[in-house]
């Protein structure tokens, strides 16, 4: 009889965004959900109901969905904003910048079904630029989570911040890749496995890719060294710097965009701290039409693309 490998089980993190927003809005009633018109795809139909006065659902108009967030920040309340990613960071970046940072306003934006989670959508759906966009915003703190545990401290985290944040919340299903008790703070990076040879640096629903290719690489003799960093901003640079001393080569790995994104702010600190072979691995310009695995495997984000990319940054070293 032939055995069969048993899959991990894998979860839609936006289901756990949605039920920790609504178990803390029970016990502080400040919290409101802001949408576009997005309460399904968002969600947010159980908090809807639960909670009708406290969803504003402005229709398909991003900049003012942006706006309302702020002003009810300022009138004390802390709005979830809820959209897909591609046109909440896309349509309404003045606003980001300008009502949001700027002022200093505490506002989670919540960037729904990012990177190229709707693929058959195409370009103009695709969310690959938004990390890049982000980071350019200054006092803008930016978290990717890596699976559904990660998702509720984020959620957690970000309505207790007191501060602007961006965070991105995946629509395909990801496996639980963080360990029990595992600390979430603003700055700090969590080593998923440990690795003196190369270290693989990803985010979101590339973490548990970068676990796989861990374990490709071990079979190859190369013992790999795997962070997931949820804060793209701010960024655990202790843990970046340390990765390169000790390891001798990095690989990133993000569902975006390389211009500007979690690839450029680990280049810049291995740059400037201690420069060592590098490979970026996403997305290198606009992504075509097709399904998130189709574009995901055109763009070589799995296991042994990954894989390939450590091979050829440890040759280097060697």
């Amino acid at each position: 009889m032939t055995s069969v490998t048993q899959q991990p089980a894998r979860y839609d993190c936006r289901a756990d965004f949605a039920e920790e927003l609504a178990g803390l809005a029970r016990i502080d009633d400040r919290i409101v959900a802001v949408c576009n018109d997005s309460v399904g795809s968002s969600n947010l139909v159980g908090f809807r109901d639960e909670f009708p006065d406290r969803l504003i659902n402005v229709g398909i108009a991003e900049q003012d969905m942006v706006g309302v967030a702020a002003g009810l920040a300022n009138a004390g309340f802390v709005p979830f904003v809820s959209a897909a990613a591609p046109f909440l960071t896309g349509r309404a970046m003045e606003q980001i910048k300008a009502d949001i940072a700027y002022s200093g306003r505490h506002v989670v934006l919540c960037g729904q079904s990012p990177g190229v989670a709707y693929g058959e959508l195409g370009p103009t759906h695709h969310s690959i630029e938004d990390l890049s966009w982000m980071r350019a915003v200054a006092g803008l703190e930016i978290i990717v989570p890596a699976d559904p545990s990660e998702t509720r401290a984020a959620v957690r985290y970000a309505a207790s911040s007191g501060r602007p944040v961006y965070l991105r919340v995946p629509r395909f299903k990801v496996p639980t890749v963080t360990p029990d008790g595992a600390p979430f703070e603003p700055g700090r990076a969590t080593c998923l496995a440990e690795g003196g040879d190369v270290t693989l640096i990803a985010v979101g629903t590339m973490v548990s890719r970068a676990l796989e290719a861990a374990g490709l690489l071990s079979a190859d003799g190369i013992s790999a060294r795997v962070l997931n960093m949820a804060f793209v901003e701010p960024i655990d640079e202790a843990a970046v710097i340390a990765a390169a001393r000790e390891t001798g080569a990095v690989v990133t790995v993000e569902e975006g965009l390389l211009s500007g994104g979690l690839g450029a702010a680990v280049a810049k600190l291995v740059a400037e701290h201690h420069p060592v072979p590098l490979r970026m691995l996403g997305v290198p310009g606009f992504a075509p039409t097709g399904s998130a695995d189709f574009l995901l495997d055109h763009f070589r984000l799995h296991a042994e693309g990954i894989r390939d990319a450590a091979r050829q940054a440890v040759g280097q070293v060697r």
